[in-house]
Order: C-alpha cells, then structure tokens, then sequence
C-alpha cells in the first residue's frame, strides 16, 4: 500500500520558518495534496491543500505565512511555514485524494515553536 512520507518537522523558535515535505511511496494519481495539523489535546484541522492544476486553499490562521507547492513529476508536496507562531505547534500530516476520493495519509511530523 502507498504510504506518504513526511520530513521537516523540528523545533523552531517563534519567527522562525521551517519547510515540510512529503514523498509517496509509491505512485499515486493525486488530485489534491495537502496538508492537515493536530495541535496538542486537540482535533486535526485542515492547513492547506494544492490541486493537480496548482490552485490552492489556505486555512485562515495560515494564510500570508504558508505556501504550499507541489512537484507533479516528483508528486512531491511542499509546506514552506514562515513566522510562525506558538499556536502552529502541532503534529503535521501530509494528505492525498485521489481522482477516486480516496485519502492517504501520512505518519505525522512534529512541529514545535518554542522560546
């Protein structure tokens, strides 16, 4: 079974930036790629997605401080977080749907934003 692979989470300091990425195992015929977030004791929230035509949707706690980009020849997914804050802190998971409607999901990355 296809698996998405993140990498990129750390800890970072309030202002900082950190870049995620996320690789299929396998191939994939991705409609959407996108991004979901799990903050600590609460349930996973939407972040961003791009779809295959590169448009994309930002959730508003995030907008004007991430970007999300993709690589159709690597379908590679790329979350670049900028000025981030105490309140970004959480586990994040790479998504996928396929045509189908069908989501893969990754294993989760840790972001932590600390002084």
């Amino acid at each position: 079974q296809v698996q998405l692979v993140e990498s990129g989470g750390g800890l970072v300091q309030p202002g900082g930036s950190l870049r995620l990425s996320c690789v299929p195992s396998g191939s994939i015929a991705s409609r959407y790629l996108g991004w979901y977030r799990q903050p600590p004791g609460k349930e996973r929230e939407f972040v961003a997605r791009i779809d295959s035509g590169g448009r994309t949707d930002y959730a508003d706690p995030v907008k004007g401080r991430f970007t999300i980009s993709r690589d159709n020849v690597k379908n590679t997914v790329y979350l670049q977080m900028n000025s981030l804050k105490f309140e970004d802190t959480a586990v994040y998971y790479c998504n996928a749907f396929d045509w189908a409607g069908y989501a893969y999901w990754g294993q989760g990355t840790q972001v932590t934003v600390s002084s």
